[in-house]
């Protein structure tokens, strides 16, 4: 596909009237690491932020060199401080962030905390969650300026996603909001689906979610999410539901959607993954080079990675298979390295797009 055929699927705005080019809705948690070791008998922890869908700008900034923002809420304590300096070294701009104030016990305003190990063998992957109550689960449609984060500052793209829809009804109707006006003023709009089975447990399971993604789906213009997170999305004239691979169905469904990406991984342990995707566009399926043996350092992450590398070569006018292409080396890059956030930038994803080895540069 052609720059300008890109530029028809996904007409973007004039960076020059942006004063953002990606800007991002989601909670930003402190990610405790135990390192090597267990969650269970750790006396110490590295600390990270993170965060489903600030891990987008997060890469898009700091890798790609793209002008971000980030709309969340922090409480007003010394953990949300220590959430805003992580934010900072990462360059992402804060100057929506809100401040929520912690002056009595249980008004929920606290710091959302995530616990990581990450595996190694045949010991999988183990991420422990404590959220409920956050600040940023508490916002509401009506807490942003919506009009002037999107007309009179203006950004080229909006980025969401399930994990921060699903927080409480607010935040699904503060998600609603934002795609809403994002799109009145031309911004594209991206949603990965994020299922996350912790925060559905006692609340409906996948069916549950994946009504709710429903309702914002019309919405969108960029679905994103693991091949897993599209079973339930289509569904054909009988009802059936459709297969993950039936992103055609989904689009007629939801004749919205510009594009459709899936990432697909299998674990054959925690520390060797084949990983790969696949984009739909057009009619026409794009496919990404799998890596059939991927050594995982970190895996948190790898899918939020492969949203910015799709983000960033559409945003560079680059088309679909570019962007599945770039998606798939970034996140896999991403799970080279500790933390959330991708430690990659864009000259590491080109070599590895380039089939260059992996010999130490010196």
């Amino acid at each position: 596909m052609s720059d300008r055929s890109a530029s028809q699927l996904l007409p973007l705005r004039d960076a020059k009237a942006c004063r953002w080019d990606c800007v991002a809705l989601g909670e930003v948690m402190l990610r405790f690491d135990p390192g090597a070791g267990r969650i269970r008998t750790a006396r110490r922890f590295d600390v990270y932020e993170g965060g489903g869908e600030y891990n987008v700008v997060r890469a898009l900034r700091k890798g790609f060199g793209q002008r971000t923002a980030i709309l969340t809420a922090l409480p007003n304590n010394e953990l949300g401080r220590l959430g805003e300096d992580l934010i900072l070294q990462g360059g992402v701009d804060v100057s929506r962030l809100l401040w929520r104030e912690t002056a009595s016990a249980g008004d929920g305003m606290r710091m959302g905390l995530n616990f990581v190990e990450r595996g190694f063998g045949v010991r999988p992957a183990l991420g422990c969650s404590d959220r409920a109550h956050s600040a940023a689960s508490q916002i509401s449609a009506g807490d942003f300026d919506w009009e002037t984060i999107f007309g009179a500052s203006g950004t080229r793209w909006f980025h969401t996603g399930g994990i921060f829809s699903a927080l409480s009804g607010a935040t699904f109707g503060a998600a609603q909001a934002a795609m809403t006006t994002a799109r009145a003023h031309g911004a594209v709009v991206s949603y990965d689906l994020n299922y996350r089975g912790s925060l559905w447990a006692n609340r409906g399971g996948y069916r549950a979610a994946t009504d709710l993604n429903r309702k914002l789906l019309p919405l969108v213009d960029v679905l994103i999410g693991g091949v897993d997170d599209f079973t339930g999305l289509a569904r054909d004239a009988d009802g059936a539901v459709q297969g993950p691979d039936a992103a055609g169905a989904l689009a007629r469904a939801f004749p919205n959607l510009k594009v459709v990406a899936a990432t697909s991984r299998k674990a054959h342990s925690a520390t060797l993954n084949s990983w790969g995707a696949s984009l739909w566009a057009a009619d026409v399926i794009y496919h990404a080079t799998n890596r059939d043996h991927l050594e995982i350092y970190d895996r948190v992450g790898g899918g939020d990675g492969f949203a910015a590398g799709l983000i960033y070569a559409f945003l560079a006018g680059l088309g679909p298979q570019a962007a599945v292409d770039y998606g798939v080396a970034h996140g896999a890059l991403a799970m080279t390295t500790p933390g959330d956030g991708s430690m990659a930038d864009l000259t590491e994803v080109l070599a590895l797009l380039r089939g260059d080895d992996s010999r130490a540069i010196r």
